[in-house]
């Protein structure tokens, strides 16, 4: 046991192994203790140091270099020899203890992942040697306290542990972390790197394929103003055409480029397709629907009968100046009130009954288009919308189902 004048180290840890110059008053000393303090706490542990000479700072001020040799164990109380200046009892502690084999297990990986952090760095190679050129495990686990990675607290931790192999797991437990997070905030990196590279070699392609566009009379502006065009020209309502000019507009902004453009563009060109402003001149003649019923179909009279009354009644209304159902409903929507639009005239019976027949016969029979489509099993409105409204090329053969408006 000894006495040694504490030096107090505020937010600073020295190993030992580690050589300094501070500005304190060393006269007269051999040996002096560096304690770390934070918030007037002291560690429990601090560093024995030779005092090696006494140097000028810069500035002229006064102080001593150091040689830090070995952790010392505060033991007894402290003796105040004037202001700022105390004396302590300090048992040496070297590192004596017998080399296991699971010290040097954790030795060759800590070594190992030293040298990992040190690449991730980018270190030079020196440091990597100076590594390499350490020996004993307790100087290796001390390594730990030149890392500008870990904190006052782990340092200080580091320090306070005696036994080497235990002093060992520990710094290794602390630079696994900091290997971690080294490698994270790379693979971070790397993936930001790498997206801007693909977003910048993207743009220098997609400004090559519009000038070769422009050459071949191709461009974007030609393909938006000739959808622009059909849009005017095919007599959507009002809604229909907002929402097919608010998709036209986003074309126009991803380019033809995007992944999504495709689908816009079936989009668009089904809604071209949809005959909007055409219909069908119907023909309301009770007497001939039935002839044509009678002429499709045996049996089947209460079908025939309820399927006559209906166009009989559609064609009274008419010659009575009434207008139709679906007129009315239109009329009944614009005051807020609700109606039945049209009819839906359902069929029920097993296969081979004449359903698909029937509507045939009615079809032929008012002089309108007949379109057949097989909903069965059906569960899910994408079927029916359209798969390439909400997955791209989600049906085998690129198409969506298409919807058919009553009275088109």
């Amino acid at each position: 046991m000894q006495k040694l004048l504490l030096i107090p180290l505020d937010d600073t840890v020295i190993f030992p192994t580690m050589d300094l110059n501070l500005p304190v008053d060393a006269t007269g000393e051999d040996r002096v203790l560096l304690v770390p303090r934070r918030d007037g706490e002291y560690a429990k542990v601090g560093t024995i140091a030779n005092v090696t000479g006494s140097i000028r700072l810069p500035g002229g001020a006064r102080g001593a270099s150091l040689e830090s040799i070995a952790r010392g164990v505060i033991s007894g109380s402290a003796q105040s020899e004037g202001q700022d200046r105390l004396r302590v009892e300090v048992t040496e502690h070297p590192d004596d203890k017998p080399v296991d084999k699971r010290t040097r297990e954790l030795e060759r990986e800590y070594r190992a992942v030293v040298e990992e952090i040190l690449e991730e760095r980018g270190a030079d190679e020196r440091v990597a040697a100076f590594l390499r050129g350490i020996v004993d495990p307790g100087p290796l686990a001390d390594t730990a306290g030149y890392s500008p990675d870990l904190n006052f607290d782990q340092k200080v931790r580091i320090l306070e542990t005696l036994d080497v192999t235990e002093r060992l797991a520990l710094a290794l437990e602390f630079q696994r972390e900091r290997l971690a997070e080294l490698q994270v905030r790379r693979r971070i990196r790397d993936d930001v790197e790498s997206g801007a590279q693909k977003q910048q070699r993207e743009y220098f392609l997609r400004q090559q394929m519009e000038s070769i566009r422009k050459e071949l009379g191709e461009d974007q502006g030609s393909v938006t103003e000739d959808y622009r065009t059909k849009i005017a020209e095919a007599g959507m309502p009002d809604a229909v055409r907002e929402q097919a000019e608010r998709e036209l507009d986003r074309l126009e902004r991803m380019g033809e480029q995007s992944g999504e453009s495709s689908m816009i563009r079936t989009y668009l060109d089904w809604l071209i397709a949809v005959p909007w402003s055409k219909r069908s001149d119907e023909v309301l003649d009770p007497v001939h629907a039935r002839e044509v019923l009678d002429a499709d179909h045996a049996g089947l009279e209460d079908v025939k009968d309820r399927i006559t009354e209906y166009i009989a009644v559609r064609k009274l209304r008419e010659e009575r100046g009434l207008g139709d159902v679906v007129r009315r409903s239109e009329l009944a929507r614009t005051e807020g009130r609700t109606s039945d639009a049209g009819a839906i005239l359902t069929l029920i019976g097993p296969p081979g009954t004449g359903k698909t027949s029937i509507g045939e016969s009615i079809a032929r029979a008012t002089g309108r288009e007949f379109v057949r489509m097989s909903l069965g099993g059906v569960r899910d409105e994408a079927e029916i919308r359209g798969h390439r409204r909400t997955y791209i090329g989600a049906l085998p053969d690129g198409s969506s189902v298409p919807c058919v408006t009553p009275g088109r």
